[in-house]
């Protein structure tokens, strides 16, 4: 999400940040250029014109922080504009009540709603160690209950059945006392989406609001949808008390438009980003880190957390007892790093929240492909463990031998080699406790194929 918005501000900002002093007049090209890029990736007007004005009157007769260029001030402006532009801090869920707390689910069909349910119950299950409940009062959907059912299987949650023929207050009166009964602590209620905001739709839910009063109300709304997104939460707002937003698909939205209208426009925090498919593919929202990746300054603190959250601590710490003890660093090793990395929801994923990854060529983009991940998986698993252990005796035969295996060419496998190299280099480096070494040797880590390699 944001790239566009990322390329043309990284540069706009560039030409400002070495200026000695601002003026309203070497400020005003700049703004129009923000302005410009802003209503681009689909901002609604009320919140660009809000934003430049700000942004406008603090900017010009600031007082510079001594640490800061007045260019550099101007861009600190920006980034703390656009934070307070999406809300100024994350909004945790709300799940201080009498267990089980109600999480009532709404939205338009087809923006994701069913699938964010089983994000959600999953986040709760596993990183906040809830016992969760999830039901489906979309009656009129039977492949949504059954959705809904095949979800909470894949990721170990409980499921309460319901019925096409029953009536959506029954089944979520139903839901509650069973979860009553069995201490759930949380229940999380899917109901029925429409193809447009109707008002047969507003009279059920807000019906079912009432009967079972639940302490979060999400809003979830497809981020491609950009502006539209936001004036869809508002009608929304204006029928229920929405407590927050998820915000779907943003994967593959390049604006960004809807995360930095919603918040002025409904006045409801954005809770959560669906950045994939997969059932972990959700986020909290954090407006200062988003702010950052907007400006091209990376992300590292949500970096940080994914690697705590999803690196197996068991194999990290065989690992450095490995090279501790003064064993090389194998392809076996270098395939479960592989493995990490793409558990971590791939390169691509990681490397957007690496500062300065807006800056490369749009060559070298267009070149990070999770699937080449995929590619030196497969050719590492079609050699011999003698080959994993001693890759220097792979030659000339057991390279064509390798490439078909794996459904490759041997350029692919001298790449995956060339890059097995780097990385192996990279590790030696870490023991030898030169953490700047290492740090320089990052680039070891990006996949064969990128950088021109």
């Amino acid at each position: 999400m944001f790239e566009n918005l990322t390329d043309r501000l990284s540069q706009t900002l560039r030409n400002i940040s070495g200026r000695g002093r601002l003026t309203e007049d070497n400020i005003k090209e700049t703004l129009r250029e923000v302005r410009m890029a802003l209503l681009e990736a689909d901002v609604a007007l009320p919140v660009v014109r809000d934003f430049i004005n700000q942004v406008k009157e603090r900017a010009v007769g600031q007082e510079v922080n001594k640490s800061l260029t007045p260019g550099q001030e101007f861009v600190k402006i920006v980034q703390d504009e656009l934070t307070a532009a999406m809300g100024a801090e994350n909004s945790v869920l709300n799940l201080a009540a009498q267990p089980p707390a109600i999480i009532l689910m709404a939205g338009l069909q087809g923006a994701g709603k069913t699938t964010s349910v089983g994000k959600l119950a999953r986040l709760l299950k596993d990183k906040y160690k809830k016992k969760v409940l999830v039901v489906s009062a979309d009656v009129y959907r039977p492949a949504a209950i059954k959705q809904l059912q095949t979800l909470a299987e894949s990721i170990n949650v409980d499921f309460f059945p319901s019925d096409t023929n029953e009536k959506p207050i029954h089944i979520v009166n139903s839901a509650l006392s069973h979860a009553k009964l069995k201490f759930y602590d949380v229940l999380i209620v899917d109901t029925a989406g429409r193809l447009h905001i109707d008002s047969s739709m507003m009279d059920e839910i807000k019906q079912l609001h009432a009967a079972i009063n639940p302490v979060e109300t999400l809003f979830v709304v497809d981020a491609m949808t950009g502006q539209d997104a936001a004036n869809t939460a508002k009608a929304f707002n204006e029928a229920l008390p929405l407590t927050g937003v998820i915000l779907t698909k943003t994967d593959g939205d390049a604006r960004g438009g809807a995360a930095l209208s919603i918040r002025h426009i409904t006045g409801k925090p954005i809770k959560f980003l669906g950045v994939g498919e997969k059932t972990d593919a959700l986020e909290p929202f954090y407006p200062d880190r988003i702010a950052s990746r907007i400006l091209g300054m990376g992300d590292m603190l949500s970096l940080i957390e994914e690697l705590e959250d999803n690196v197996d601590r068991e194999k990290a710490e065989k690992l450095a007892r490995k090279l501790k003890k003064g064993d090389k660093f194998d392809l076996t090793d270098f395939l479960d790093q592989l493995k990490q990395m793409r558990n971590m929801g791939g390169m691509t994923n990681m490397l957007s929240k690496l500062p300065g990854m807006g800056q490369l060529p749009d060559a070298v983009k267009s070149q990070m492909d999770d699937k080449i991940l995929v590619k030196m998986e497969a050719i590492i698993n079609s050699m011999t463990l003698k080959e994993r252990t001693e890759p220097g005796i792979i030659k000339g035969s057991r390279k064509r031998r390798i490439a078909i295996g794996s459904g490759t060419h041997v350029q692919d496998v001298n790449k995956l080699l060339k890059q097995f190299d780097d990385m192996q280099r990279m590790m030696k480096q870490m023991k030898k406790g030169g953490m700047a070494k290492m740090l320089r040797g990052m680039k070891g880590m990006i996949p064969p194929g990128i950088l021109g390699r």
